[in-house]
């Protein structure tokens, strides 16, 4: 081989190698009930076109993952660039700060006290997440069985125990298996609970878990186990913290009434499609309020990392507001992003039904209370939820009485704050 060749080889070798190091690989973990990640993937097709040499792999995984193996991942020091969270502020210490790549007033003003749902507390002033998707929690109704069994739908200021008798009289009426179910999770169950007076905080803003309000509700909701209002085995068919719905039951027309939120409106809309008609309804009413709870999931970036600046490149093109209003029309969502909020979404690609609900579940907001905020943002929320749901289940399933399971929950929630300090 002459010199020329062996310096154009040389040269090729090197302008490989060159691109080979420029090359950014970015691994993105996503779960979603609908097509929720096919369609942000969709949208990074325009990311990746402005953003010559970054690929993104979109992993798609169960909620369960999320919830169980990411946090395992993180830990290990083996997780993905970014992920869907809804541990907002359980998981910050892995999180990457966007602040330094970002444009801070426009994240500040377009998502305002969101932001702290992913910071560590009061101190930090970081930016971490992309609420891209706002929910409220609360019920759905099969209202073609309320109609068959000539059941008025109680009125927009119902109780809980109105909303039971109702599901009941449909149920009984109309040979429905099951008059009412609650997803099991201890952020379900925390509307219902705050409803009924629960503050899960004192005056000096510590968490308490376990107060008068809390009591009743489980007390109420353990009896409807008991009498065959509440659909046992979402809660009592499983152990340990595990997360369970009742979605299959209520598309298959097995459920009068169903307690679960507004991120089931796109599943509901194309799985149950004409085979009866459904309806977003209010959260039931006690002496709290009528209130549901905020959340949802955000994007966040991981500070292990290669890539830092390219993870915030992409969650930055995200929260574009003309690239959050597609996300948010695409996935018949709530938007969290103040602007898109103000100007509308615009649900063009939604049944008649789908746009209903999320028309009603965006009027929901402005009913939550603030314990259900303040218990959204507080970062140790993880271990109140397990919890919950582990003591109310062994309460459920006739292990322990309600009143034991509540002074087993104040002992787990003591050993966890003092575990964390």
């Amino acid at each position: 081989m002459n010199y020329k060749v062996k310096t154009a080889v040389s040269a090729a070798a090197l302008m490989l190698a060159a691109g080979a190091a420029s090359a950014q690989e970015l691994k993105f973990m996503c779960f979603s009930d609908g097509d929720d990640c096919a369609v942000i993937d969709g949208l990074l097709d325009g990311f990746e076109a402005e953003n010559e040499g970054i690929t993104v792999v979109m992993d798609k995984v169960p909620y369960q993952a999320i919830l169980d193996s990411l946090p395992v991942q993180l830990a290990a020091g083996t997780g993905p660039d970014i992920a869907v969270v809804t541990d907002l502020g359980g998981l910050n210490e892995y999180y990457l700060d966007l602040s330094p790549y970002v444009d801070r007033p426009y994240w500040e003003n377009s998502f305002g006290d969101i932001l702290n749902w992913y910071r560590a507390g009061a101190q930090d002033d970081g930016i971490y997440g992309l609420h891209w998707q706002l929910t409220v929690t609360g019920p759905y109704i099969n209202k073609t069985l309320f109609d068959q069994a000539g059941v008025a739908v109680p009125a927009e200021d119902a109780s809980w125990d109105d909303w039971a008798a109702a599901a009941r009289e449909v149920a009984e009426k109309t040979g429905t298996t099951f008059p009412m179910a609650m997803d099991r999770s201890g952020h379900r169950i925390a509307g219902p609970a705050i409803s009924y007076g629960a503050k899960y905080f004192d005056d000096a803003g510590e968490p308490i878990l376990v107060d008068d309000g809390f009591k009743g509700f489980v007390e109420k909701f353990v009896g409807w186990h008991e009498d065959g209002t509440m659909a046992k085995d979402v809660w009592a068919g499983r152990g340990g913290n595990s997360y369970q719905d009742a979605s299959a039951e209520f598309i298959n027309g097995e459920l009068v009434y169903y307690f679960a939120g507004s991120w089931k409106v796109s599943q509901f809309d194309s799985e149950i499609g004409d085979l009866f008609d459904w309806q977003v309804v209010g959260s039931p009413c006690g002496e709290g309020g009528c209130t549901g709870m905020p959340g949802g999931s955000g994007v966040v970036g991981f500070k292990q990392t290669k890539h830092p600046e390219a993870v915030a490149k992409l969650i930055d093109y995200l929260a574009r507001e003309e690239v959050y209003a597609q996300m948010s029309a695409r996935t018949n969502n709530i938007p969290a992003h103040k602007g898109v909020a103000a100007a509308g979404v615009d649900y063009a690609d939604a049944s008649a039904p789908a746009a209903a609900a999320l028309n009603a579940w965006g009027a929901q907001v402005a009913k939550l209370e603030a314990p259900a905020f303040q218990y959204q943002g507080y970062k140790g929320n993880r271990a109140m939820f397990n919890i919950t749901v582990q003591r109310v289940t062994q309460a459920i399933v006739g292990e322990l009485t309600v009143d034991e399971a509540m002074e087993r929950a104040k002992g787990d929630l003591a050993e966890a704050i003092a575990e964390t300090k």
